[in-house]
Formats: C-alpha cells, sequence, structure tokens
C-alpha cells in the first residue's frame, strides 16, 4: 500500500545535523537548523573535513558575513510563511528589518548581490511552495490559503501562482489528486 507523507525540512536538517557530528566527538550546541555552535577550537583542516561531510548531505557552512545574512534573511522569511496562523499584517521589509536589526534596503542590496535575484522574488518562491503544499494537503479552499500568505485577491494568488509555476492553483490541484489515484489504484492492483 502507498503512504503519502507530510514532513518537516528543519527537523529532517537538523537531525541529519547531529547525525553527522556525533560522528566527529565534537562539544557542540545546534541553535536550530541554521546555526552551529562548535564549542572547541577547530583547526583549519578538521574544519574543511566536517565542511565537506556535511556538503554530502547537502548543508554547507557559511563563512563570509554577507552569507550568513543572506541565510539569517531567508530563515527569517521562511519561518514568517511557515507560522501556522495567517502570514502577519506587517510589512515584510518592517519585519526583516526589524528581525534582522538591519535595513531593509542594506538587507536587499546584500541578498540580491549573493543571490542575484531580489528578497520580494525569493519571498513569491515560498509563498507558492507553501501554497504548493497546502494544495497538496487538500485540507482548505482557495480563498482560505490566499488568506493565509496575505494576498489582496483569490485573483491575485491565482495569477502569481500560475506565473510562477506554469500552472493554475486548480489545475495544480487536479494534477495531484489524479497522481494520487493512479497511484492508489496500482497499489490496489498489485
Amino acid at each position: 500500500m502507498i503512504y503519502f507523507l507530510k514532513y518537516d525540512i528543519q527537523a529532517i536538517c537538523k537531525r541529519l545535523i547531529q547525525g553527522e557530528l556525533e560522528h566527529t566527538g565534537l562539544k557542540y550546541s545546534l541553535i536550530n537548523a541554521n546555526e552551529l555552535d562548535i564549542n572547541q577550537t577547530l583547526s583549519n583542516e578538521d574544519l574543511k573535513a566536517l565542511n565537506s561531510n556535511l556538503m554530502k548531505l547537502g548543508i554547507e557552512i557559511m563563512s563570509s558575513q554577507k552569507s550568513i545574512l543572506v541565510q539569517k534573511t531567508k530563515k527569517a522569511i521562511i519561518d514568517l510563511i511557515n507560522l501556522d496562523d495567517k502570514l502577519s499584517l506587517c510589512k515584510t521589509s518592517h519585519h526583516l528589518a526589524k528581525t534582522l536589526n538591519h535595513d531593509y534596503r542594506y538587507l536587499s542590496r546584500v541578498f540580491s548581490e549573493v543571490t542575484y535575484t531580489t528578497i520580494e522574488n525569493y519571498i513569491i518562491l515560498q509563498k507558492i511552495e507553501k501554497a504548493k503544499e497546502m494544495i497538496a494537503c487538500n485540507e482548505l479552499t482557495f480563498t482560505e490559503i490566499a488568506w493565509r500568505l496575505n494576498y489582496s485577491s483569490v485573483g491575485h494568488f491565482s495569477m502569481q501562482f500560475k506565473n510562477t509555476t506554469g500552472f493554475t492553483p486548480s489545475l495544480f490541484k487536479r494534477i495531484i489528486l489524479q497522481r494520487r489515484d493512479n497511484t492508489i489504484l496500482e497499489a490496489i492492483e498489485n
């Protein structure tokens, strides 16, 4: 029988990092899935080895201050979008400036410099990813999804979803449900 999974990427990453660090014998504190405090001095070779092992898992130790600020910006955006309740009504620019203790223009400039995209585009992509998760769970209407993600209307949400994915939310939902039905039918036939 086929089972559908719902998972928490942050929790998975945290467990992967913990598993890798347990093998090293290092004294560490994992503050969250994005911040690691190693409670001892590492030689350059040990740091390179640790980074190499983490990179096999798709995880990289950030070294430049700008890259670290970009990661913190991405995390703040993802945390804001993943709130269980409606997205905050305060402007994202104010939220990021307050959360990261930097002027938004500076954050925006550094983000674009490091990622070659804007904070606004990143926010749109993250909101659409969250919308896809919500649609796949099939628990909310498009109106509820648009409201939770702080869109001004279902039409605005639908237009942005289509511009980003190439599909309308309705078509995306039909594809997901059809794939589920086909998978279940295949499992029953086998």
